[in-house]
């Protein structure tokens, strides 16, 4: 050391070697591993650090990467919540459907308005409410009658009764939906929120129609138009009867008249779709018959909860039966338009078959993976190619590529003039209900009564 600080502080270059190739190897050449470093005048002593690159940089990557992904999540919260303030509304508003009351100009056509909640009482809210639906509301003494306790449900009990209206001088039958006593006010506030569905949607020749309301205090009733012989299904399996009847008449079902009923199913989805809704449940047992085959889609509850809460409940979801669901909502998406095509082509199934369950020779729970084979139903034997044509295209497993409403209204309609309207549809077997339920998945307590309201 002192020879170098004799030279006048020369800077020192020195050679490092690690890692010798074993005994010898600093004698060799080839076998080691240098560093040169570069020292100042100043510099005593020159030092070799080995690997201090790695030391600064592998860490300092290690902790932008961290806080890069930490951003990244930290965003993610923000716009969920951003998001989700946005669909739920200001605090102390429920958004609720408009169509038919004061406030339907300022909402606009197909729009919600949002109604104030600030009483938190059951009689506070229905004060704020009663003005909205002024022109559905019927005195409670133009109910005359009840006829007949039909369904108790979650939503409500049903009855047949009798009411005076104002375009009919003698009492009619009407269906009564009634919300009892003693309730809370989440239910009082969905059973109005129904209503309030029903005066959005308007009125439509092939929707059950809202006769009227009585909201002002509890008992909470609506009133909806009463459908004589009644649901589809059970009109189907009368026709399997030797000699069909209605209001005396001599009746039977032919291919062209199965083609006319389709048709008006349509228009009511097409309506849906107007709405930006979709039904969620087509089959027989939820469309009602008059004695003219002119239907009515019912039990629009499905329907409601999306326009109201913007999704289907997983509650309610499992309450409709697999066979009559389109591949998209079996793997558990979002209800479509497209998915009630695909439950219309049941629904021609079941009325060529006079009321026959769909898929007979397949269990319930193991319908999806008959679906993911590509399989879809045979075609019955009293069904035609051209109808049976028409089903195939609703049963494409591809939503996109099944044809919305409005064009397999085309379809049918072109199909319908060359349909048969001599020959009338026969099936020899009588329905036993249990074993329908059965065979269709279904609970016999849904087939124990004639009237799906929403």
């Amino acid at each position: 050391m002192n020879n170098i600080e004799d030279s006048g502080n020369i800077a020192l270059l020195q050679l490092c070697s690690v890692h010798p190739a074993g005994p010898g190897a600093m004698g060799e050449k080839g076998h080691l591993s240098r560093v040169l470093l570069e020292c100042s005048l100043s510099d005593k002593l020159c030092v070799v650090r080995e690997g201090q690159y790695e030391v600064i940089i592998v860490p300092a990557l290690l902790v932008g990467g961290f806080l890069i992904l930490l951003a990244i999540i930290l965003w993610l919260f923000i716009r969920g919540q951003r998001s989700l303030r946005q669909s739920s509304g200001p605090r102390g508003t429920t958004s609720v459907p408009e169509s038919g009351g004061r406030n339907q100009k300022a909402a606009g056509h197909g729009e919600k308005v949002l109604v104030p909640l600030k009483e938190t009482s059951v009689e506070g809210f229905l004060r704020a409410i009663t003005p909205t639906l002024a022109k559905l509301q019927v005195p409670r003494e133009q109910l005359l009658e009840v006829l007949e306790q039909i369904h108790c449900g979650r939503c409500g009990t049903l009855y047949r009764a009798t009411m005076i209206t104002r375009d009919c001088v003698k009492p009619k039958s009407v269906v009564l939906k009634a919300l009892e006593d003693s309730v809370g006010l989440q239910e009082v506030q969905d059973f109005i929120g129904r209503i309030q569905f029903y005066q959005y949607l308007g009125r439509h020749k092939n929707l059950v129609q809202l006769e009227g309301c009585c909201p002002d205090r509890l008992p909470l009733y609506m009133m909806l138009e009463d459908v004589v012989p009644g649901n589809l299904l059970s009109f189907l399996w009368t026709c399997r009867r030797d000699v069909m009847t209605m209001d005396g008449l001599l009746y039977d079902l032919t291919e062209k008249q199965i083609y006319h009923i389709g048709k008006q199913v349509l228009l009511a989805l097409e309506f849906l779709q107007e709405k930006r809704l979709s039904h969620g449940d087509v089959a027989a047992r939820n469309i009602l018959i008059q004695t003219d085959l002119t239907p009515k889609l019912c039990h629009l509850g499905l329907a409601y909860e999306v326009h109201a809460h913007g999704a289907i409940s997983s509650a309610r979801s499992s309450t409709v039966p697999l066979k009559w669901l389109a591949p998209e909502r079996l793997l558990l998406r979002p209800a479509s338009i497209r998915g009630d095509v695909w439950s219309f082509g049941i629904l021609l199934y079941e009325m060529v078959t006079l009321g026959a369950p769909p898929y007979p020779d397949v269990p319930p729970t193991s319908i999806l993976q008959y679906l993911q084979r590509k399989k879809i139903m045979t075609r019955p034997s009293s069904c035609t190619h051209a109808m049976y044509n028409i089903m195939k295209c609703c049963w494409r497993w591809s939503e996109d590529s099944r044809p919305l409403p409005g064009e397999l209204h085309l379809r049918l309609e072109a199909a319908s003039r060359t349909a048969n309207d001599k020959a009338v549809l026969q099936v020899p077997e009588l329905v036993v209900p249990e074993r329908y339920a059965d065979v269709a998945g279904i609970s016999t307590e849904s087939l124990s009564y004639s009237y799906s309201v929403l």
